[in-house]
């Protein structure tokens, strides 16, 4: 059983995709707490053939929370416009506004809420057949932190492999994983590039990017442009 686990983002970038895809099940982590300038509530898009930082909205964002605790501002009309703008003239525009814009306007107050459901609504999109669950739902010990709670986790759901976003090098211990029974593994993104408007191609946006100049089935291509580690 491969298992993947991660906090929620906010139309994240193709990588977070390709490590769902990897993975049997993945563990969307709501019980930890929000990170703030992190990719829980922003991501990048294209704009004026740039990157530009785009945000959700929240009510009580503290880092003393969870991310299951904080709650968020539903006033998405300025951004949704701003992607209009944007990518109107994009090649898979209106299927992929379509689906932007009804992520949007999800009638939902709780942060972890509204993610889980734009989660599950793009790899349903993306046609990822991964079995994904929610951190606070999984039985663990909740006196653990860290390394010791993400294993906790992968115990629980009889993982024999555990598949973490690179940047996790520095972070989780191969020897740890294995005192446990445990394969753990990094996945590591190729380069990937496609036309944006013919202009200079700007790299690692947001997955609003990739649907709006990819059609699926040079998505599910990219979902696969990966190594394991």
């Amino acid at each position: 059983m491969k298992v993947g686990i991660m906090q929620p983002y906010f139309f994240p970038y193709i990588g977070y995709f390709q490590l769902i895809n990897s993975v049997d099940t993945f563990v969307i982590y709501d019980d930890v707490n929000y990170i703030k300038q992190g990719w829980i509530n922003r991501n990048k898009m294209l704009l004026k053939n740039k990157e530009h930082l785009f945000t959700l909205n929240l009510a009580n964002a503290s880092s003393f929370k969870l991310i299951n605790e904080i709650e968020i501002k539903n006033n998405n009309g300025k951004l949704l416009k701003t992607i209009d703008q944007t990518y109107k003239k994009a090649p898979f525009f209106h299927e992929s506004f379509a689906v932007v814009e009804e992520i949007l306007t999800f009638k939902e107050a709780k942060l972890a809420d509204f993610l889980e459901n734009s989660i599950r609504k793009l790899t349903s999109i993306l046609c990822i057949q991964t079995n994904i669950v929610v951190s606070s739902n999984v039985e663990k010990d909740i006196s653990k932190k860290g390394i010791d709670k993400v294993i906790d986790i992968c115990k629980a759901l009889n993982a024999s492999i555990y598949i973490n976003a690179i940047g996790g090098q520095d972070l989780y211990s191969k020897e740890a994983f294995a005192q446990n029974q445990i394969n753990l593994k990094f996945i590591k993104s190729h380069p990937i590039n496609y036309p944006q408007f013919n202009n200079e191609f700007v790299p690692w946006l947001s997955i609003i990017d990739i649907m709006m100049f990819n059609s699926k089935n040079e998505i599910k291509k990219m979902l696969n442009e990966y190594e394991l580690i």
